[in-house]
């Protein structure tokens, strides 16, 4: 007889291991099917990593600036093994404590290639090709996505890379064409350029990071010309010639064509999504432009089967994924959660400076018809900011003015990153732009700049 159980995650990304640590926790007999390593791409090949290659690269960017503070260093150098190997021991080590998790929690860890079965089961495919089938009375379906390809730019692992090939380079290239500047695209623009890559940004949309406000977008672009990469905007890459040592990029822009040299080319322009072979359309589960349909509370159109993470709507982050496989698991355990917010998700991107930002950009407050008052704090006004060699960007909050209601924040600057989950709270509890200025910051932080921030949209600024 198959193996039962209650709830089977398919995927131990931070929406799947999160969902199955929940489960158990409700008292559910719970199993994770996974593929590759646990954690999942974000630990092992995605947000972990990645920070731990970019914290080499603003140790490095101290170094070279150590005189700014009084300090003399000679001779320092980058060790790009070491660096890559470092990122790839704190992956490690975070997937060995999700394996520490499972088992603290009595979670079954099945691995192999799961696949969806008629009747509430689930075929899984281990490497020598042995399959077994287990049933269970609900499903989750977490398997996450994959680095997009274009048409234009077939990834080949070697000279046209993705991110997972962008974190483990045998050297530092001398150039690189990065196509896409999302989070993916600047964050590895900040780290290639500090090891002492020659980096090109080649952006479709007319500006960088086309998802955050238009004066984050602005700053950042102003700051990583300022530190020497080479940014264009409304410009396509058409093909990519790799027949030579190098490769030769052709770019559209709108003053024609422009051909690039480098190395290595980045294709950073977005994630698909890992639907296809896990048998959702023999089981006859709904999907709509690579997205499984599912309610707010992540049921599919088959009963017992739910989807969560990037294989659902809204942002592919994963904050997003964990918050949606506990919703999902409570409803599942015959909770009450309430249908999460997607008007009120963080997004970071941890490039230098960094940025992070929630709710309404201005140009969406605008559109959605709400009259604004709107105030910007600049780090330079910061003492903080100062005092740590840090005055680049600034902290800007959207008001409605009818209301006072806290409709979006934009941060750009050193640790905004960790900034963000205030603004997160108070616009959960619905605090007015009178309640932030009356909330007692501590000084000297980079955290007052979001007190002086609102102050600034009611006229009570103080430091500026």
């Amino acid at each position: 007889m198959a193996k039962s159980y209650d709830l089977i995650v398919l995927g131990s990304g931070p929406g799947g291991y999160v969902a199955a640590i929940r489960a158990s926790q409700l008292g559910l007999k719970v199993a994770v099917v996974e593929k590759e390593s646990l954690g999942g791409i974000c630990l092992n090949w995605g947000c972990i990593p990645t920070k731990a290659l970019l914290k080499s690269a603003n140790v490095f960017e101290y170094i070279q600036h150590a005189v700014d503070y009084g300090i003399t260093v000679k001779n320092a150098a980058v060790d790009f093994d070491n660096v890559v190997k470092r990122s790839r021991d704190v992956a490690n080590g975070m997937s060995n404590g999700v394996q520490f998790l499972m088992k603290k929690n009595k979670i079954d860890v099945i691995m192999g290639f799961g696949k969806l079965k008629a009747g509430k089961k689930l075929e899984v495919t281990d490497d020598k090709g042995k399959s077994e089938t287990y049933t269970s009375e609900h499903i989750i379906v977490a398997t996450g996505g994959r680095s997009r390809e274009l048409p234009s730019l077939p990834i080949d692992g070697k000279k046209i890379i993705g991110y997972r090939e962008a974190m483990v380079l045998p050297k530092v290239p001398k150039k690189m064409v990065i196509v896409g500047s999302g989070a993916i695209g600047v964050e590895f623009a900040y780290f290639y350029k500090t090891m002492g890559t020659e980096v090109t940004i080649v952006e479709f949309m007319p500006r960088v990071v086309p998802v955050e406000d238009e004066e984050v977008s602005k700053a950042l672009e102003r700051n990583f010309k300022k530190n020497g990469m080479k940014i264009m905007t409304s410009s396509e890459v058409t093909k990519v010639d790799t027949k030579g040592s190098g490769c030769k990029v052709t770019v559209k822009t709108k003053k024609g064509e422009e051909i690039l040299d480098c190395d290595i080319v980045l294709s950073a322009v977005g994630v698909s999504t890992n639907i296809e072979g896990i048998g959702l359309e023999e089981v006859g589960v709904a999907t709509d432009k690579g997205k499984v349909i599912v309610d707010d509370y992540y049921k599919t159109n088959i009963p017992g089967v739910y989807a969560i993470g990037d294989i659902v709507h809204g942002p592919a982050l994963a904050h997003v994924a964990s918050a949606e496989g506990i919703i999902c698991v409570e409803k599942i355990a015959g909770q009450s959660p309430a249908p999460l917010d997607y008007g009120n998700l963080p997004g970071c991107t941890y490039c230098s400076p960094e940025i992070a930002s929630v709710g309404f950009t201005e140009e969406q407050a605008k559109a959605a018809g709400y009259e604004l008052k709107i105030g910007k704090f600049p780090f330079s006004a910061s003492g903080k900011a100062s005092a740590a060699g840090a005055k680049d960007g600034f902290v800007k909050l959207i008001f409605d003015a009818k209301y006072g209601e806290l409709l979006g924040a934009h941060m750009i600057g050193a640790n905004v990153t960790e900034m963000i989950a205030e603004i997160v709270s108070v616009r959960k509890l619905e605090t007015t732009g009178h309640e932030i200025i009356k909330t007692v910051h501590p000084h000297p932080t980079m955290s007052e700049a979001i007190m002086e921030a609102a102050a600034a949209a009611y006229g009570e600024v103080i430091h500026m």
